[in-house]
């Protein structure tokens, strides 16, 4: 197993995400004969960071992880969980849970740490994370009178919390706003990374604006939710002429190998098939080389047409909406790539109906000044289509 220093301690590079436990039946309760099986074996063979947060399976996350490590001693498995403020809000002094959580009772920041304790069965979280910082959710982590930074961090002095970072799924601009606002305060940071969504989603351009900050990488989604696992024919044959032994996973894995910010990889693992092969692949140090990630591009433009920006902005100088196209398209080009919302919606939410693509009145000066000849009021008035319910 390979294994990168944070600060004081070793983590293993690769982690294991208990979101995508073994269930019993579509969206039943957690296998915990399989389950136990897979984090045992995990342990066993080198992996010592475990990450899972206050909803993972309907809540039971927590406490079935805590109670398979227990039986470990405490100081040989590191465990992270999180804050679910992206699924909170604080109105006129009152605290309360959203989205498919409303109605559900709730009284302060502190009772849901206590009790993330307690179904850890841990006097201390070894890391602990802000869920989802994101344009949705950026109002009530910096909310001053709920201080929700504040509380960790004292909770952090008393030993409680070892390391605090924040997960995000976030925009670049969101993040570098969130840091502004708490400099020196997080110690690492979780976000979506992938050879996709390192232009998709953006995810270069936040590696880059965390590594610059000093600030270590966490990767969550790393094979895009089983996606770059399984790829299509075309794809997967670029890949086997190259490796022909190799599956699409470890690809993914060993694209994440070549960027030295990565401190873990986190990998959901349902079955132990799975985990015994990402072991593996973090078993030797084999980062892909300048030409195959060359190859990773061409794989990506094989499954969606993609539109060619590259965001030089010369589109908004004329605009009169004042649309920041390039955002658009970018966001455009994930939605024609995932086939749905997905993470989109938390950016789409916090935005204002005048910043939307249905805000084009198509006078083409946009299209005018693109260098890449793309045709823009085309292509945004097909993606506020697409948002219409």
């Amino acid at each position: 197993m390979l294994y990168q220093p944070f600060q004081e301690v070793k983590l293993s590079v690769l982690g294991m995400g208990n979101m995508r436990l073994p269930t019993q039946g579509q969206g039943g309760p957690i296998d915990e004969e399989k389950a136990r099986e897979i984090i045992e074996y995990a342990y066993r063979h080198g992996v010592n960071y475990f990450d899972t947060a206050y909803r993972y399976h309907g809540g039971a996350s927590e406490s079935f992880v805590g109670r398979v490590l227990s039986q470990f001693p405490r100081d040989t498995w590191y465990l992270a969980s999180k804050m679910p403020g992206h699924m909170m809000n604080y109105q006129n002094g009152r605290l309360g849970f959203q989205g498919y959580l409303a109605g559900e009772k709730i009284g302060s920041v502190a009772e849901i740490f206590e009790e993330q304790l307690e179904k850890c069965g841990v006097d201390y979280f070894d890391f602990y994370l802000l869920h989802n910082v994101c344009e949705t959710s950026l109002e009530f982590y910096t909310n001053e009178e709920l201080n929700v930074v504040g509380y960790l961090l004292n909770q952090k002095k008393q030993g409680r919390i070892r390391h605090l970072g924040f997960s995000a799924h976030g925009r670049a601009e969101t993040i570098e706003k969130f840091l502004n606002r708490y400099p020196g305060i997080f110690e690492f940071c979780q976000i979506q990374l992938n050879y996709v969504d390192w232009t998709l989603q953006e995810a270069g351009k936040k590696y880059e604006l965390l590594t610059g900050r000093g600030i270590p990488v966490v990767v969550m989604e790393p094979c895009r939710g089983g996606s770059l696992a399984s790829l299509p024919e075309g794809a997967e044959s670029l890949l086997r002429k190259v490796r022909p032994q190799d599956s699409a996973a470890s690809w993914a894995f060993r694209f994440l190998q070549s960027l030295p910010g990565v401190q873990v990889v986190l990998s959901g693992m349902t079955t132990l098939e799975q985990l015994k092969e990402n072991i593996a692949v973090f078993s030797r140090e084999d980062p892909v080389t300048p030409e195959e990630r060359q190859l990773l591009n061409q794989v990506v433009s094989l499954q969606a047409e993609l539109v060619p920006c590259t965001a030089c902005r010369y589109c908004c100088e004329n605009c009169p909406q004042g649309l920041d196209i390039p955002k658009l398209l970018s966001m455009y080009n994930e939605l024609n790539y995932s086939k749905g919302l997905g993470t989109l919606r938390f950016t789409l939410d916090a935005m204002k109906p005048e910043e939307l693509p249905g805000a084009c009145i198509g006078c083409g000066a946009c299209a005018e000044a693109c260098p890449q000849n793309i045709d823009v009021p085309s292509l945004l008035g097909k993606f506020a289509r697409e948002l219409v319910p």
